[in-house]
């Protein structure tokens, strides 16, 4: 039909810019030249098991909805799905593009009469709804936003029954059949200086279940997801494959046996260990044994769990003797009893507007108002004098820390977002501080940026852009340059350009606060696929700042003053501080 090329008003905006892969290698004697074991396709073998065919009662609007309910099972290349379909058309529908996740409500309506077809034994139906997301060659999912409006061509078989001649181009599969056949996995990578194990997540198809650490082990040795190509380092060298299926032991442990390594360090043994347990600790509680050639990895121990692992947590969480500081009245103070920090920054004297404090505890990053009416970042030692920047700026963004890298070691690197638009990290040298820009034309494009927080892993940043919550990958090149790369809306269906603060409740959890009264506050993981609103007791929006870090309560600033939650559940409870109504709140990095 001439009108079915006008017909597929498909809309939708992902932003996933596939960035370079970082890879590491070493040297050891490790044999590379025997043979690797085949090993099973994750995608696993066509089910040789019956497929019930489609009612034989089934009209054609619902023989289009059944195909796509059906389309959320990828067993034996969607078998199930397939059954609706005309042999002709189960052999040319393409499976194999990733597949687009829609909301779980959609509609098939019949096509415009002038669009059907005259004979009677075929039918046009338009699939209608809305676009949540779309699972990436990569298993990571990425959100896509619009309306879809597809046509669908159905068909009288010789029975009478009628099948789909013409499906959409490519797998539809609603959000509820996704849940239901996908799971969440984690897998693990490094920071580009490989001192801290990063959370990259992805979905795998449940069953079999017995089949899934194959399957997060498979995704493990291709690398970083692609939107994190260049901000994640892996230990695992380039072409190593499994040499057998990763699987239970007669002993209990998991066996995860590798081959084509090349040789390896003493250090990329132990990376490679951490990598792959900490990857397969959400799926198995058994011990884990990594052999090369069969062989264990390493000669120092044979098997690992998760507690064996040093993933460089000590490296990025918050000291605990700081409990958090505030902005009020132009002052630095606790946020735990209200008092002024020590110092010109707690007795007001740069007119503070927000701040920020390293990790350690140990600095403090200063944006102060002038008389001019204009910004001045300052920086040094907390209870010290804070040098100022030379970083002219009428507007900037609350200040947020990079971790130093060791244990002890002062941080050197701080970031903030000048006049809405020019995000500059701030580098301590032999000459004092010194700004430097940071490329982020990816995420200015989108609009105005009022918030960024880096991830206290540095290898991600949450901003608030034209009021929308953004995720973007931070990507460090070998001559010192930094951009951000692979914007990604977050939650913009529910969230829209409400969204007024943010920050990191963990390396893959951020929490935002909104202007919207049934979501002052959401805890959104960084794929976007889930969002979960706190309680709304006690709290009005707009919730103008927050404040967020593992193990801590949630803070929160309203028009009425400071709350704390512990988890989504809680009832928010006011703070005792009796000072101005403060402009942030903010615990280390």
């Amino acid at each position: 039909m001439a009108a079915r090329a006008t017909r597929d008003r498909r809309s939708g905006g992902v932003i996933a810019l596939l960035l370079a892969l970082l890879s590491a290698s070493g040297c050891a004697a490790i044999p590379t030249s025997t043979s690797p074991i085949p090993v099973n396709p994750s995608a696993g073998p066509a089910t040789a098991a019956a497929v019930p065919e489609p009612s034989a009662e089934l009209d054609p609007l619902s023989l289009v909805r059944g195909f796509v309910n059906a389309s959320a099972s990828p067993e034996g290349d969607y078998a199930a799905a397939k059954a609706y379909l005309t042999p002709d058309a189960a052999k040319t529908w393409d499976t194999k593009s990733p597949p687009t996740i829609v909301e779980s409500t959609f509609n098939t309506v019949p096509g415009q009469s002038e669009d059907q077809p005259a004979d009677g034994k075929r039918r046009e139906v338009l699939l209608q709804g809305k676009n949540f997301g779309r699972l990436e060659a990569d298993n990571s999912f990425a959100q896509q936003i619009g309306d879809f409006d597809i046509p669908v061509e159905v068909q009288q078989d010789d029975k009478g029954q009628w099948r789909i001649s013409k499906p959409p181009s490519g797998v539809y599969m609603p959000l509820s059949g996704f849940n239901q056949n996908y799971r969440r996995v984690t897998l693990f990578f490094y920071t580009p200086d490989f001192g801290v194990l990063v959370p990259d997540p992805r979905y795998v198809v449940v069953p079999p279940s017995t089949s899934i650490p194959l399957r997060v082990v498979e995704l493990l040795l291709k690398g970083p997801a692609s939107a994190m190509r260049g901000a994640l380092a892996t230990a695992v060298p380039n072409g190593a494959v499994q040499r057998k299926d990763a699987q239970e032991a007669d002993d209990g442990a998991l066996e995860v046996d590798l081959t084509r390594v090349g040789d390896l360090t003493a250090q990329v043994r132990k990376q490679i260990v951490a990598q792959v347990v900490k990857s397969l600790a959400g799926v198995t509680s058994s011990r884990v044994r990594v052999l090369v050639e069969g062989a264990q990895i390493s000669p120092e121990q044979n098997e690992w769990r998760p507690a064996d692992i040093q993933s460089g947590d000590a490296l990025i969480t918050p000291d605990a003797g700081q409990s958090g500081l505030l902005v009020g009245g132009g002052q630095v103070r606790q946020l735990g009893n209200g008092a002024q920090v020590k110092g010109p920054a707690g007795a007001g004297d740069y007119r503070a507007v927000s701040a920020a404090q390293s990790l350690d505890g140990t600095e403090l990053a200063v944006v102060g108002r002038l008389d001019d009416g204009s910004v001045r970042l300052r920086v040094g030692l907390t209870e010290g004098d804070l040098a100022a920047v030379d970083l002219p700026a009428n507007t900037m963004t609350r200040p947020t820390w990079l971790y130093s890298g060791r244990v002890g070691e002062p941080a050197t690197e701080v970031w903030t977002v000048v006049n809405g638009a020019n995000v500059v990290r701030v580098n301590k040298g032999d000459g004092g501080w010194k700004a430097n820009a940071v490329n982020a034309s990816d995420v200015a494009f989108l609009g105005d940026i009022t918030e960024l927080r880096l991830s206290r892993d540095g290898t991600r940043v949450v901003a608030v852009v034209g009021g929308k919550l953004v995720l973007a990958a931070v990507v460090r090149g070998q001559d010192s340059s930094v951009a951000l790369r692979a914007p990604r809306l977050l939650q913009v269906g529910v969230l829209g350009a409400a969204v007024q603060s943010a920050d990191w409740l963990a390396q893959d959890v951020v929490v935002a606060g909104t202007s919207i009264n049934a979501y002052p506050i959401a805890k959104v993981n960084i794929d976007g696929l889930r969002i979960e609103r706190f309680n709304t007791s006690n709290l009005t929006a707009p919730v103008t700042s927050v404040a967020a870090a593992p193990g801590r309560n949630v803070v929160a600033v309203d028009q009425s003053g400071i709350w704390s939650a512990g988890d989504i559940g809680d009832v928010w409870r006011a703070g005792t501080i009796t000072t101005a109504l403060p402009s942030s709140v903010f615990y280390p990095g």
